[in-house]
């Protein structure tokens, strides 16, 4: 193919940009070199205009990008849909943690794709972000949800920069919504003391004693294995915790595998949501058969998982009373793993229920909120325990370094979120500084 002449009729070196009045398209035209494609060839690519004067600026627009790297990647631009779809289960679902693979799913199935479905993704401007997250939050939801979406945008059209699909990310200059946190009371001195008192009167109440006391988290707690408790030195190893999952299909179409089909809004006008029957193809991600009822289903249920984090994996020395307390609980398992028999599940849970099998989560809640209310106690997350024992440890003064290993903290910014300035904290400080100030007086 010849090489294309430049207005005053002389030719272009080769890969060198070249405009022309195209006598077919009527209109002025503008090729431009970019690089170079997945199969040798150069990468052209080609702008028209009506004017020489708008093909030149598109063409130096166009050549910035080039020089700049910021060149989109050749082909039809993908929807919103398509790429975040591919984007969370193809590339975040293999390099995240479950728990924050769930919240994406969340943000990108129940918020982003209804809303943004059919747009292509070089086309989101950050208003369309603004008025995605007023309307969560006019919907009644959280502005913490909001905010979760906002995140998940961010980090997902962060991605499609980065390999090249759009030049710039709208969730960055996108304006998240301003989040309040709740802010958190931790338990009186008063209340712990009642606390653990009507806890070591309850069947594994010790699990409560160790949350009020060190601070582990509940699925770190019921996740605890007696191999992992040192006789010698009175340590415990906080290694693995207790996780619950959801299940996925094992068989190659959620379709063909016979489970019951589920409903999750919003579902798209065509989706035949109300059958049990499957959805015509394509079926949406969020009108799907229940992998629940797959007979091939997997990585679901209670799932002994890692820990949240490198520092959340670290050992506890624990004081001598809470020792016994263990070891008395240990005694008292061992007679039910008497008295159930060949019923006993050996799974070597430190707490468990009366046939061996580990803890549920959601009855773990339901024990918390009950020795609540039997300690005359007002009513708090469980979550709340831990601010409690990180608390405990600002008023016993112990430095933040300390605290970090033995909450299993990442960032000494964790300590501000935790610790909480109390009364007792106050009160301290007051007599302190009249002590410093009115000692001669």
């Amino acid at each position: 193919m010849p090489r294309k002449k430049r207005a005053d009729g002389t030719r272009a070196p080769n890969g060198a940009s070249s405009i022309y009045f195209g006598n077919y398209e009527q209109c002025w035209v503008g090729r431009v070199t970019v690089g170079v494609r997945d199969n040798g060839r150069p990468d052209r690519r080609t702008v028209k205009r009506k004017t020489e004067a708008e093909v030149i600026a598109a063409v130096r627009e166009l050549e910035r990008a080039r020089d700049d790297g910021t060149v989109r990647k050749p082909g039809r631009t993908p929807t919103v849909e398509q790429w975040l779809t591919q984007w969370v289960e193809t590339i975040a679902k293999p390099t995240v943690r479950y728990k924050a693979y769930r919240a994406y799913c969340v943000a990108v199935y129940h918020h982003l794709i209804p809303a943004l479905a059919e747009r292509r993704v070089n086309k989101v401007e950050p208003e369309h972000l603004e008025r995605l997250y007023a309307a969560i939050i006019k919907s009644g939801r959280r502005p913490a949800t909001a905010h979760q979406v906002h995140r998940t945008a961010r980090t997902a059209f962060g991605e499609a920069q980065r390999r090249g699909i759009i030049v710039r990310n709208p969730g960055e200059l996108a304006k998240a919504p301003r989040v309040e946190e709740d802010e958190v009371q931790p338990f009186e001195v008063e209340e712990v003391l009642r606390l653990l008192r009507t806890a070591l009167d309850r069947r594994n109440g010790v699990r409560f004693v160790l949350a009020l006391a060190i601070g582990t988290r509940q699925g770190e707690t019921i996740g605890l294995r007696w191999k992992r408790l040192s006789r010698n030195t009175k340590a415990i190893t906080i290694a693995r915790q207790l996780q619950r999952r959801r299940w996925e299909h094992g068989c190659e179409d959620a379709h063909a595998c016979g489970a019951k089909y589920h409903k999750t809004e919003p579902c798209k006008p065509d989706c035949r949501r109300h059958s049990r029957k499957p959805c015509p193809p394509p079926c949406p991600p969020h009108c799907t058969s229940h992998a629940r009822w797959c007979p091939q289903r997997h990585s679901g249920g209670l799932v002994d998982a890692e820990v949240k984090s490198r520092a959340g994996r670290r050992t506890i020395v624990l004081p001598d009373e809470l020792y016994a307390l263990l070891e008395q609980h240990e005694a008292v398992q061992q007679s039910e793993r008497e008295h159930a028999g060949t019923e006993w599940q050996e799974g070597d849970w430190i707490f468990a229920q009366p046939n061996g099998r580990p803890i549920r989560p959601e009855q773990d809640r339901q024990e918390w909120l009950q020795l609540l209310d039997d300690a005359g106690v007002r009513q708090a997350r469980l979550h709340d325990a831990r601010h409690t024992a990180a608390t405990v440890l600002l008023l016993l003064g112990v430095k933040e370094r300390v605290a970090m290993e033995l909450m299993g903290w990442s960032s000494s910014s964790m300590a501000k979120r935790y610790q909480h300035v109390t009364a007792p904290l106050r009160r301290d400080t007051a007599e302190r500084l009249s002590g410093l100030l009115w000692r001669d007086q």
